[in-house]
């Protein structure tokens, strides 16, 4: 008998595989993306089911594209991808918002501490 994983175990789980994941990433990139992935994951827990799935199908998408990035055997794989024009012509206001002040966070020097 195959039991089904309730939505709040499968979200727990993809929660935690991306944290785990992200151990994989140089410190600042390890810093700000489980900075971001916590607050992203605390603002959806109450979504409508269907914006729930789309939720959980991106942050599953990058999942996927961040494991294949971390475990290729070339050290000069860039971590990350473009965004389409599509993808971003269907953000609302607020996602752009928040996507120009990550695009800021992660644009900044690095300060190296003596």
């Amino acid at each position: 008998m195959a039991s089904e994983f309730t939505h709040v175990q499968r979200v727990r789980a993809l929660y935690k595989a991306l944290l785990k994941l992200h151990r994989g990433l140089p410190a600042p990139m390890k810093a700000l993306g489980d900075q971001y992935l916590k607050a992203e994951f605390r603002t959806h827990a109450k979504v409508a089911p269907a914006e729930a799935d789309a939720f959980l199908s991106e942050w599953t998408k990058y999942y996927v594209t961040l494991a294949k990035q971390l475990g290729s055997k070339k050290k000069t794989q860039q971590i990350g991808e473009h965004l389409s024009p599509q993808l971003i012509d269907n953000f609302h206001d607020e996602q752009l918002g928040q996507l120009y002040e990550l695009h800021k966070e992660t644009t900044k020097p690095i300060v190296e501490k003596s």
